[in-house]
């Protein structure tokens, strides 16, 4: 029974699409495999290490190569990753590795462009403080126009995708939120 303010043509069109889709398929089982918990536990602490690692590699190439400003990026970055836990927390979202590893990227990215950027003006022979303003001027159009452009991607994978795709997309736009606010406000 089809019920609702159909015309008749639009319930035989119907009826004709529903019976359309139930076509037979039969299911053939190629392998069947049990995973205990420990497989999942050994991919949650290879997950951990690999956060680690890679925190700690990106943390040490910023000191080394932007010395004092390198510092002040990095901690920029770990108060961008609080300000992603907190948001995720209060929103009740789950993270996902990508989502933060893309994030982290971008946030890291944005303080290179703002470093790149007083770098040339001190080349250009201007004092030191009027290189770091004229730098971060520069650079903010930029990275504003990164984090929007990829926040409207996130946009739309949360509009149109599914379970864990919308997940990513959750988590990369709290992420591109707080990159957006500690590389232009806090940096």
């Amino acid at each position: 029974q089809i019920s609702g303010s159909f015309t008749e043509q639009e319930a035989t069109d119907l009826a004709i699409v529903l019976r359309a889709g139930s076509l037979p398929a039969p299911v053939k089982i190629m392998e069947n495999r049990t995973v205990g918990p420990s497989l999942g536990q050994d991919s949650i602490n290879q997950g951990i290490m690999s956060i680690l690692i890679g925190s700690v590699l990106v943390i040490l190439a910023m000191f080394l190569y932007y010395r004092l400003s390198g510092l002040v990026a990095n901690l920029v970055l770990i108060l961008n990753i609080v300000f992603i836990m907190a948001m995720l927390s209060i929103f009740g979202a789950t993270l996902t590795l990508p989502g933060l590893v893309l994030t982290v990227g971008m946030a890291v990215d944005a303080n290179v462009l703002i470093f790149e950027r007083i770098r040339e003006e001190l080349r250009l022979g201007r004092t030191a403080r009027a290189a770091l303003e004229a730098g971060f001027e520069k650079a903010k159009l930029t990275i504003i126009d990164a984090n929007i452009t990829t926040l409207i991607a996130a946009l739309v994978l949360f509009q149109f995708g599914t379970g864990p795709v919308k997940g990513f997309a959750v988590t990369l736009s709290i992420g591109i939120i707080s990159s957006l606010f500690t590389a232009v406000i806090v940096s």
